[in-house]
Parts: structure tokens; sequence; C-alpha cells
């Protein structure tokens, strides 16, 4: 622990963001004896209801910054959107953790697959896609196929198009406004998995138990601890969220998305996005670990000593998509289940308004 930059109990860690993930955050600071000021333009922010202070302004309020700036310690961020000039404009004034580096990878895909590579880390083929001639060339390259995406502001599939043959590419960049993109080779793997790894300000890394992931619709929908995985494929699923935090010189809690591609030498795993914040398929940490992923970032980015990572249960996570939260009542009469809302005011087909954690017997050897 780095004492002489550790925030003292009674501290306000200033949040760029204001959804659910800044909600869980504040309330493990909350826990700790922390106070959290949230920045977020929404004034529906599901974020404030748990929060000591907030700002409703926008991202490039300079003003508005200037006075968060000065009414926090640290500023962290809840989603990896923020403009790289409000991280910059705040760095200036008060530490960011983690800081722009995180944020610049993680915004543009290229950069992110090439940061990977560069890393020594397994992804699938990809290539940059600035015209219809680009997107020709690579798909000749991949056999005919890819998946084209926006090199920024794409999540949940938005930003996507899949194309399986030339009945597909047809309009395929118009459908996605003829925005820079990349194209990456279809990946024909066997599941997809995510390590949660947290570092602290003194370079300690601690992983979480690695978690495999489905999806309905784009939208991540269950997370299953332990993934279907060997050992060995475990192992070195951790290794590349400590390289991964190391080489981005990273404070806080990240996630690395991979795929498990299965061949004649087993299994082997590359790396599809990088999220330099708390994750979604992070979520049932809260409910079956001795501290959550949301407690580990605020230990990180306080300067304090990351907690352990020790799993007491296996456990599912669903995220509760739109109307899947009016079952609350149902899902309340569950033994097992451990219910989190996150207070937004509005149901909608494809947003994220909670989710559950299943909690199970830990097996035997997991």
């Amino acid at each position: 622990m780095t004492t002489e930059r550790a925030l003292k109990p009674g501290a306000v860690i200033g949040i760029l963001g204001g959804g659910q993930l800044g909600r869980m955050l504040a309330l493990a600071a909350a826990r700790l004896g922390l106070k959290c000021h949230i920045y977020c333009p929404d004034p529906a922010s599901p974020a404030f209801d748990v929060a000591a202070a907030r700002t409703i302004a926008a991202y490039d309020d300079e003003a508005a910054l200037a006075a968060f700036a000065a009414a926090v310690d640290v500023v962290t961020y809840e989603f990896e959107n923020v403009p790289g000039a409000t991280a910059e404009f705040l760095a200036g004034r008060r530490p960011v953790r983690p800081g722009p580096l995180a944020l610049s990878v993680a915004q543009d895909r290229l950069a992110e697959k090439t940061f990977l590579a560069e890393a020594g880390i397994e992804v699938a083929p990809f290539r940059a896609v600035d015209s219809d001639d680009d997107l020709d060339r690579a798909l000749a390259e991949f056999g005919g196929a890819g998946v084209l995406k926006t090199r920024r502001f794409g999540y949940d599939g938005k930003g996507q198009v899949v194309i399986r043959g030339p009945e597909d590419r047809a309009g395929a960049l118009a459908k996605i406004g003829h925005a820079p993109a990349i194209v990456e080779g279809l990946v024909g793997f066997e599941r997809e998995v995510s390590v949660i790894a947290a570092r602290g300000l003194d370079g300690e890394v601690a992983v979480f138990d690695i978690a495999e992931n489905d999806h309905r619709d784009n939208i991540l929908k269950t997370t299953r601890v332990p993934a279907r995985i060997s050992i060995k494929t475990a192992e070195a699923a951790r290794a590349i969220g400590e390289n991964v935090a190391a080489a981005l010189d990273y404070v806080g809690v990240l996630a690395v998305e991979l795929f498990v591609v299965v061949g004649e030498d087993g299994e082997r795993l590359l790396a599809n996005e990088i999220a330099p914040r708390v994750h979604n398929s992070g979520h049932w940490t809260e409910d079956a670990c001795h501290a959550s992923q949301f407690e580990q970032h605020i230990r990180a980015i306080a300067g304090w000593p990351l907690g352990a990572t020790v799993r007491y249960l296996d456990v599912e996570m669903e995220n509760l998509i739109g109307a899947d939260a009016d079952d609350w009542p149902r899902i309340l009469a569950e033994p097992a289940a451990k219910l989190h809302l996150y207070g937004k005011a509005e149901t909608r087909p494809g947003r994220k308004m909670g989710h559950v954690n299943r909690l199970k017997t830990k097996s035997r050897g997991a």
C-alpha cells in the first residue's frame, strides 16, 4: 500500500457516468466510508440516487468539469466512451484512474486490436476499413466472411454487421453509416469467457475466477462461474488479464473478453475486447466473492490494498433486460437468488434494468 498517495476514509471519488455501474461503485464506496460525486449529463441517472453529490452537465463543459475536479480527490469512470478531451482536462487537475491511455486504446477497435497483438496476445485477424475497396480486399483475405465493426462507439452488438457471403456484403458499410471501421475474420469459437482483473496503485494484481458468458440478441444474458474450461486455459486467461493491466499501467478493474477456440491441440484463447471499467460479466462477484469487482475498483483507485478474490460459491448471473425486471416478485421468492435492480424509471426493450445472482453450492475442485 502506497500510504502517501492513499485516500483517507471520507475522501470523495468523482465518477464520470451515472448508469448502473456508477451506482454500484458508489454503493461499494459508501461501505468503505468514501463518498462519491457523480458527473453525468442525464438528469435521470440512476447513480444519483445513491451518491453524496451530483453534477448535471455536458462532458465538454469545462467550467463544470473544473468545479467537479475541485470537489473530488480522484476521478474514475463507469463507461469507456468518456471523451478523451474530458479525461485529459481532468487529469491536469486530479488523478484520473485508470488513466487516459486505457480510454484511448479501448475506444478505438483498431487501436485495441493493435495493442493486443503487440502485447503478444492472440486476436482474430483484422484489417482497417475506410472504403469499399478496403472491405473487399479484407474479405477476400478472410475467405469472403467477416465481422464489420465501427472503430468507435459500438456496444451490445451496435455498429456491427456480420458478413457471411455476398448477400451480406451489399450495403454493409451503409449499415454502419460509412464510419471508420475494421473487419475481423469470423472465428469458430466454442464459448466466450471473460477475465476480470484488478490492479492497484502499487502494481499489485488480483484476478477473479474466469466467467463464461452467453448472449441473447447481442446483449449479455447470463454469466456462469466457473467457466467450462480446463485449468490450463483458465490460467492462460488470468495471465492475459494480468498482462493487459500491466501493459496499460492500469489502476482499477478491467475486463478482457475472450473466445475459446477448440482444435486438435485443445483449447486456445483469442482476445475479443477490452473494457477499461467494471464489467457486466463481473456482477456475480457481488454475492459470491470476498470482495466484489466494485469494491476492488474503489480500493484500487483509492490506493488501498486489494481485497481477496476468493469465490465462496458457484453462481449464475442473469441480466434482467427490459420487461424481465417486472418478474421481481417471483425472483425475490427464490431462496438462492440475490436481486439487484438499478432504479431506472423507464423500462425499454433491450435496456438493462437489473440482474439476479443465483447462488449454488461450490462444485468440487472448482
